[in-house]
């Protein structure tokens, strides 16, 4: 299979701005982003996503995004479902104040001892979520399992964001319609590197190695593999071209 990039969990917060909760969100996602889990994590703008930011909805198409909301309208969850499908773990942070004992928080910009202590519940949740998405038990340094503390600090960074994530899509039109294929650039390069020319015989195992990263509609596969073979075959032209 192709080599995509490591695997990261996608932080997607709601952007309101009335309630504390908002504040709250906000505050917690940029917790676990620069100082709890900053290795194994990326931001996702909710407002770029909602907007149409290519970037942003393919990341939460290909990796596992966690939806941290306000309150329970959920628009964080709601909006990556729409878009590109529903998140891999979510949590409402009145929810955790209620399971938590905690009081409500108050203040928007300067969140009250209250908030503050929403904000530490929340990112800590949020970084167990992480570690359960990434199955962080296996300890490649040693060979063996390990425990981690739930808020091990790792080393501050700043905040990266999904659209600068790396993965590599393409936009094929297919049956005259234009789809964005994540992965496609690197199959068509792993393809290549093979010596497999852009000939029949390969068709339905370009079209079999899209499908492990994106779907095709039941009934469209002979025209996917047509238009695949196509794509690969000006790939191939083209590299060719400048070698």
């Amino acid at each position: 299979m192709p080599d995509l990039p490591k695997k990261k969990v996608g932080i997607v917060a709601c952007s309101g701005e009335e309630l504390p909760e908002g504040t709250v969100t906000r505050l917690a996602a940029l917790k676990v982003l620069e100082q709890l889990r900053p290795a194994d994590t990326v931001t996702i703008c909710l407002p770029l996503f909602l907007a149409g930011g290519e970037g942003d909805r393919v990341f939460a198409r290909f990796y596992p995004t966690i939806a941290i909301d306000g309150c329970d309208k959920r628009c964080a969850a709601r909006g990556t479902e729409m878009y590109s499908g529903k998140p891999a773990a979510s949590i409402v942070v009145t929810d955790i104040l209620t399971e938590r004992g905690l009081s409500k928080p108050e203040g928007s910009r300067r969140l009250n001892d209250a908030g503050r202590q929403a904000v530490e519940a929340s990112a800590k949740r949020v970084a167990e979520l992480v570690d359960e998405l990434l199955q962080k038990h296996w300890s490649r340094r040693v060979g063996a399992f390990e425990e981690i503390p739930s808020l091990e600090m790792q080393q501050p960074v700043q905040a990266t964001c999904s659209c600068g994530s790396g993965i590599p899509v393409q936009s094929v039109v297919i049956n005259g319609q234009t789809v964005t294929l994540i992965g496609l650039p690197l199959i068509f390069q792993q393809f290549r590197d093979s010596g497999k020319s852009a000939s029949n015989d390969i068709a339905r195992e370009l079209l079999e190695t899209v499908k492990i990263y994106n779907p095709v509609p039941i009934g469209e596969d002979e025209v996917y593999a047509a238009s695949l073979l196509r794509e690969y075959s000006a790939f191939c032209e083209k590299q060719g071209a400048t070698t």
